[in-house]
């Protein structure tokens, strides 16, 4: 049995302009570190194992002082990067619908089957988190793990464990906000979600 604490990092610069954050490497805002903190103050007594990040900045920022108020070596792992959004990296809902309104509202009738243009499949993005919360649950059979990594990607990861429809993602898990607790438990090849969207606070249910 391991336990995963799945955290969206800390809040980016263009958060305020809900642009769409892929892989380009974000700084965080103001706010961005104090939510770091917030969530390193919920660690100390989280008795956490293991603390894994997304290689982007924005993930690596948020999760180090988890790590270091645990005494532990995050560790990183590209499987956790955010999908690549393509020709819609860094732009708003509006701008998309200027320069490709079509493609748009294919995207929104269904992100799957009609991701992005020139972006990531979330079929491939939601397998590759996939094997690699396998690869660590493998290594900490019996851990509580931290993860930062990011809104997409947590999201379609969590319809691939818990049986959803990738599609519905959007749907489903409409918000996961910045800094926010998501827990699922994973046993024999079962998972389980714990809790969803919980801001990170000092107490730390006990579950098992």
């Amino acid at each position: 049995m391991t336990d995963f604490i799945l955290v969206r990092h800390g809040e980016t610069v263009w958060h305020a302009e809900n642009r769409y954050a892929g892989r380009t490497d974000v700084p965080l805002t103001e706010h961005g570190p104090a939510q770091a903190a917030a969530l390193a103050v919920w660690a100390r007594a989280a008795e956490l194992t293991a603390v894994w990040s997304s290689p982007l900045s924005r993930a690596r920022l948020t999760a180090a002082p988890a790590a270091d108020a645990c005494g532990l070596t995050p560790r990183v792992d590209e499987r956790l990067c955010e999908l690549d959004f393509g020709q819609g990296d860094g732009l708003t809902r509006d701008e998309m619908r200027e320069r490709f309104p079509e493609r748009l509202a294919a995207f929104l009738d269904d992100p799957v089957e009609h991701h992005l243009p020139g972006g990531e499949d979330p079929r491939k993005a939601a397998a590759r988190a996939a094997e690699c919360l396998a690869d660590i649950a493998r290594e900490q059979p019996r851990g509580r793990v931290l993860l930062v990594a990011h809104s997409t990607l947590v999201r379609v990861l969590l319809c691939q464990l818990l049986g959803i429809p990738l599609s519905d993602y959007r749907r489903v898990f409409p918000q996961l906000l910045n800094g926010a607790l998501t827990e699922i438990r994973v046993e024999d090849g079962q998972t389980a979600l714990l809790r969803l969207n919980t801001p990170a606070t000092t107490e730390t249910p006990d579950f098992r």
